[in-house]
C-alpha cells in the first residue's frame, strides 16, 4: 500500500501501482456517451492516462486543460482522462471547455480500475476516489512512464512523461 499526501495529511492508496517495463492492465471504462470503452480501442496507439480525483476539482482541471494543449503534439497517441465522475458530469465539463483533443472516462462500471491500476484512496472519507497519476504506454501496451503523485493537489511531471513518450520505443527482442 502506498500513502500520497492531501493538504499535509497521509492518505492510504491501495493496489498495486504500474511501474516502467509492465504491460499495463487491461480495463473497462464509461465514455461521455455511456458507451464501454476497453484498453484494446487504443492498441497500436501510444496512450496517456492521467488519472484525477475528479474534474470538479481544481486539480482536475488543470491537469485536463494541460493535456489538452499537450495532445496536439503527440503523434499516434491517445490521451485519457479518468475520475469517478459520472459520464454526465464528463459531458458537461467536455462542452463548457471545449475539450477536443483528450477523452474523457468515468470508473462508472469499471471500478477495477482503481486496484489495478494502483490508485484506489483507501482512507474515509476519501475512500471511492482516486489518486492523482499519470501513465504513459507504448503502442503495445507497455508502461514507459508511470508517476503516481505525491500530493493529490499537485500536477505530475508532464515534461518528463512527454520526453519518455517522445523516446524512440526500444526495439522487440529478435526471434530465435
Amino acid at each position: 500500500m502506498a500513502t500520497v499526501m492531501l493538504n499535509g495529511t497521509p492518505v492510504s492508496v491501495g493496489g498495486r501501482f504500474p511501474r516502467p517495463g509492465d504491460t499495463a492492465p487491461s480495463f473497462m471504462l464509461v465514455d461521455t456517451q455511456l458507451q464501454d470503452v476497453p484498453l484494446s480501442k487504443y492498441w497500436g496507439r501510444r496512450k496517456v492516462i492521467a488519472v484525477v480525483p475528479s474534474l470538479d476539482t481544481v486539480i482536475g482541471l488543470a491537469i485536463a486543460r494541460r493535456l489538452e494543449g499537450m495532445a496536439a503534439a503527440l503523434d499516434n497517441t491517445s490521451v485519457i482522462v479518468v475520475s469517478v465522475d459520472t459520464p454526465y458530469a464528463l459531458q458537461r465539463v467536455q462542452q463548457q471547455e471545449e475539450f477536443r483533443r483528450i477523452q474523457l472516462l468515468s470508473t462508472l462500471r469499471g471500478r477495477d480500475f482503481h486496484k489495478d491500476y494502483g490508485v484506489m484512496i483507501t482512507d474515509v472519507p476519501l475512500s471511492g476516489l482516486m489518486a492523482t497519476a499519470l501513465i504513459a504506454l507504448d503502442t503495445g501496451d507497455t508502461v514507459r512512464y508511470a508517476e503516481l503523485v505525491q500530493d493529490i493537489n499537485r500536477e505530475p511531471d508532464y515534461d518528463s512523461m512527454a520526453q519518455t513518450l517522445l523516446t524512440p520505443e526500444p526495439p522487440p527482442p529478435p526471434v530465435a
